[in-house]
């Protein structure tokens, strides 16, 4: 990538698709954004860019090279799958840039190298790095299978699309109010209605909501 490319790249600032760290610090906190990168559509991490856009570039770029290598192969799980490129700034310091693909799996954070268990499950959300919930990810392993998802539309059903019909949202606390069930049982019906394409999750750090699929 060229100067100028990188530059008006960083001009965008942090969105959905792209990320900025300053230095490879903390490899862990880097490698729970690859791994919501690949979770979800995939981005792009910029090392030697702070969070106010300055493109400061890095003074050793390949010792912070060898720790990525090293935390993506250790706290990923499955491994993050990535392409490399390096952009030379006019101080002859250097930009490391990360291309991280959407991912066929599903890839997890590991509390525990070691042990390779423990692992957390996170996706990309605006600007922010999120924790998958309970629904977001039995929606990402449904979708990784590729299933026809068959669904019935009952009474809670229909209760539930004129809610939405009214509101741009619900969760699955509201769902659980609005038609007096469980929460276990809320949660299973908004999944199925996600994997069957009429509704869509939207993932939140306090609690995840669904709205109605956009037609495309």
């Amino acid at each position: 990538m060229d100067l100028q490319t990188l530059k008006k790249l960083v001009r965008q600032g942090e969105h959905l698709h792209l990320e900025f760290k300053l230095k490879a610090t903390h490899p862990d906190k880097i490698t729970k954004e690859a791994v919501a990168f690949a979770n979800a559509e995939g981005g792009i991490i910029l090392i030697g860019v702070d969070d106010d856009k300055n493109i400061k570039g890095l003074k050793f770029p390949d010792e912070d090279e060898f720790v990525l290598k090293k935390a993506f192969e250790e706290y990923a799980f499955p491994p993050i799958e990535y392409e490399l490129e390096k952009t030379i700034l006019e101080n002859d310091r250097e930009i490391l840039i990360y291309h991280v693909p959407q991912s066929p799996k599903i890839h997890y954070l590991l509390e525990d190298p070691l042990q390779k268990k423990n692992g957390k499950a996170y996706v990309r959300v605006n600007d922010k790095c999120v924790k998958a919930s309970k629904e977001v990810h039995q929606i990402m392993k449904g979708k990784k299978n590729e299933k026809n998802i068959k669904f019935y539309f009952r009474e809670n059903e229909k209760k539930l699309m004129q809610y939405l019909d009214e509101n741009k949202s619900i969760t699955v606390q509201k769902f659980t109010q609005l038609v007096t069930i469980n929460p276990n049982t809320a949660s299973k019906t908004l999944i199925i209605l996600t994997l069957g394409g009429l509704l869509e999750v939207v993932p939140d750090e306090v609690e995840d909501f669904f709205i109605v699929k956009p037609i495309e």
